[in-house]
């Protein structure tokens, strides 16, 4: 992650996971590494908004015994010469933050072809009913692909709560019918939905996993990166791919979608769901 962090910085954060909380300190450092340089854990974790111990297991994270450690390998950054010690700006982190999208979603246009789009959205547009599960930062991805699918598919399921309503989801789906669980399971990967995907294999669903692991166990995985530039992860990259795989469900079954979709713009016409012109 070591887009628009100080250089000398970047090396050190470079491959590395952190989590928002180590962001946090991983921002200010890049934004203030000249003064950061002389501060203790414990002012640095101030200034950075996180508590002391955050900035221990930061220094730990990065491979030091601790912050005094990662302090003194941080000194030679400003001190020696050949670095610039200013501050970056707050925009300097954004466009890093977009310039990593960019990147990611050129990769998924680069990969599409291997990607088994029609095969799979052929099989999704057959089974009914279409059960989308997408626990904690997932949900949200996984809520945009229903709501898309249920415009050209007459059955999807959204699982979005854990718990006991989970596996009544899961089952319900399996007896009604569906053959097919579409999952999204982005970073950080809640141990509930891998434990959902072991349950809905032993009921005898398939599994097809949007996320970002190519190796994710699941039978069809459409993985594409996330950003990991700001303090919580950004997922245009996924999102594309979710699309594309609502597109070629749609395309698996024209007649129906035509239908479908005619009848929804007659439906938002009546109820005036949407604003008129322009505004819409």
């Amino acid at each position: 992650m070591a887009d628009g962090y100080h250089g000398g910085l970047g090396a050190l954060l470079d491959g590395r996971r952190l989590s928002p909380v180590q962001r946090r300190i991983a921002h200010y450092l890049s934004e203030h590494l000249d003064e950061a340089i002389f501060l203790s854990s414990v002012e640095l974790a101030e200034r950075a908004g996180v508590s002391q111990p955050s900035v221990t297991r930061f220094a730990m994270v990065l491979g030091f015994a601790g912050y005094p450690e990662l302090r003194q390998a941080l000194r030679p950054l400003v001190l020696g010469g050949g670095a610039h010690g200013a501050a970056e700006p707050q925009e300097s982190l954004l466009r890093g933050a977009i310039d990593c999208e960019i990147r990611n979603l050129a990769l998924v246009r680069e990969r599409l072809a291997a990607f088994p789009l029609k095969e799979l959205g052929e099989q999704l547009a057959a089974t009914e009913p279409l059960p989308v599960l997408g626990l904690r930062v997932s949900c949200g991805l996984a809520t945009t692909f229903a709501y898309y699918a249920r415009r050209i598919h007459p059955d999807v399921r959204l699982l979005t709560h854990g718990g006991s309503e989970l596996v009544d989801g899961l089952h319900a789906a399996r007896r009604a019918g569906a053959e097919w669980l579409v999952a999204v399971v982005l970073p950080r990967y809640p141990r509930e939905a891998v434990h959902a995907l072991e349950y809905a294999e032993k009921l005898g669903l398939r599994v097809a996993a949007i996320t970002d692991k190519p190796d994710f166990p699941a039978e069809i995985v459409l993985d594409a990166p996330v950003s990991d530039r700001l303090v919580f992860d950004s997922h245009a990259a996924p999102l594309a791919l979710a699309m594309a795989l609502v597109e070629a469900m749609a395309d698996a079954a024209p007649l129906r979608t035509q239908a479908r979709l005619e009848e929804y713009e007659r439906m938002t016409d009546e109820t005036g769901a949407f604003l008129p012109g322009d505004l819409a």
